[in-house]
């Protein structure tokens, strides 16, 4: 029996919830790197391993038998270790019974967070350029994501804006530090601008904050649990794939108050349901071998972002170096005037090498001229990426 096409009287029939949204940038850019044997520093992952030990936690338990479904709310071993860590790293006490919940991704736990929260003609401020799974989320919560630009080329919150941005109908700000694209990283002081803010009009806080152990020169980084109003209002995500080098994983978690935890739980049980057993297992039993192995991130990777800033010293490239993140930003309006994501496309063929053009992620894109490169790479991969961007 031949299967239906999708005819036009059938597509009539059905109305995308989505209909401007494609595939991501990411996939496309990485499809294309594919394609044209391209170096590929365009989507976010590191092309080197993880942690040897980790890997064989891993392969215990999947050998173990520990493939069934995990507690909803994620294995409780795993829960009590990120406590530790967050006691550690933050100096906050969490309960791993009522406030962490475990995520297949860190995108769930926002996709979760969101859908628990907003209701039909709610209004979410987010800051461009933002990640793109943010306006979706929303949108498919029947809410409306207000877009407030960050300021050009240093990528800081102009708070008074944000302020203006409030309506009556407001009911959360969405925030992301260490930021994806620009790598800038939120200080104590706008923290402290945001508390005020959220305590005035009585908003919830969703703080992306998957890059947190990824900053560099010194720089720290201010979580959403550190400010007590904060914590009292935020659901905070983040990432084991992020800090572990294992993406793939898709396994990550969230940090929120009792009360914002049930309702997170509501929604991510019909969801996933679960995070991956031996995943979680492995990951627990890893953070209880090297308690200080998040410590390590930062050095690491200030490493590999020097090393690829200073490959580029003689290119026509300007840019400052990432303060946080993997990404570091070039902006190229010394070479040629062309939208990025032309470029983006023009360089995988003709040069080889796969970006991200930024501009995609903005509601209205500025008159910039960045790409995006990740430098969670291999060194000589890195050395040869900037020997082919200095070339241009």
């Amino acid at each position: 029996m031949d299967v239906p096409c999708l005819t036009q009287s059938m597509a009539a029939m059905f109305k995308s919830k989505l209909p401007h949204i494609g595939t991501t940038i990411f996939t496309r850019m990485s499809t294309l790197a594919l394609e044209h044997k391209a170096l590929n520093l365009s989507q976010g992952f590191p092309d080197f391993d993880a942690p040897e030990a980790l890997l064989e936690a891993m392969t215990r338990h999947v050998r173990a038998g520990h493939n069934q479904y995990a507690p909803m709310a994620g294995v409780i071993h795993l829960r009590e270790q990120i406590a530790t860590q967050i006691l550690l790293h933050r100096g906050i006490n969490c309960d791993p019974d009522s406030e962490i919940t475990v995520v297949p991704g860190a995108t769930e736990g926002i996709f979760c967070a969101v859908t628990a929260c907003i209701c039909p003609g709610d209004e979410v401020i987010v800051f461009d350029p933002c990640y793109d799974s943010y306006g979706p989320a929303i949108e498919l919560a029947g809410g409306k994501a207000v877009h407030v630009p960050l300021n050009a080329h240093s990528f800081s919150v102009n708070w008074e804006r944000v302020s203006a941005a409030i309506t009556p109908r407001t009911r959360l700000i969405m925030i992301n530090s260490p930021h994806n694209p620009s790598g800038a990283v939120l200080s104590r002081e706008d923290l402290l601008q945001l508390q005020d803010i959220v305590e005035l009009h009585d908003l919830l806080v969703i703080s992306d904050e998957v890059y947190e152990h990824l900053i560099f020169d010194g720089a720290q980084h201010h979580s959403v649990l550190q400010f007590v109003e904060l914590r009292r209002r935020s659901f905070a995500l983040f990432s084991f794939g992020k800090t572990f080098s294992v993406t793939g994983w898709k396994t990550g978690y969230c940090v929120a108050p009792a009360a914002l935890t049930t309702e997170l739980r509501k929604v991510h049980q019909f969801v996933c349901f679960v995070a991956v057993t031996p995943v979680q297992m492995a990951v627990a039993d890893f953070m209880e071998m090297v308690p200080d192995y998040a410590a390590s991130l930062s050095n690491f990777y200030q490493a590999k972002r020097d090393l690829f800033c200073d490959a580029l010293q003689d290119s026509r490239f300007k840019f400052r170096p990432s303060v946080g993140t993997y990404f570091q930003l070039l902006d190229y309006s010394a070479i040629t005037q062309e939208r990025d994501t032309q470029l983006a496309e023009d360089w995988t063929h003709q040069h080889g090498i796969a970006s991200i053009p930024i501009s995609v992620f903005y509601e209205e894109s500025p008159d910039q001229h960045y790409l995006r490169f990740c430098f969670a790479k291999n060194d000589d991969v890195l050395l040869s990426a900037a020997e082919t961007l200095c070339a241009i």
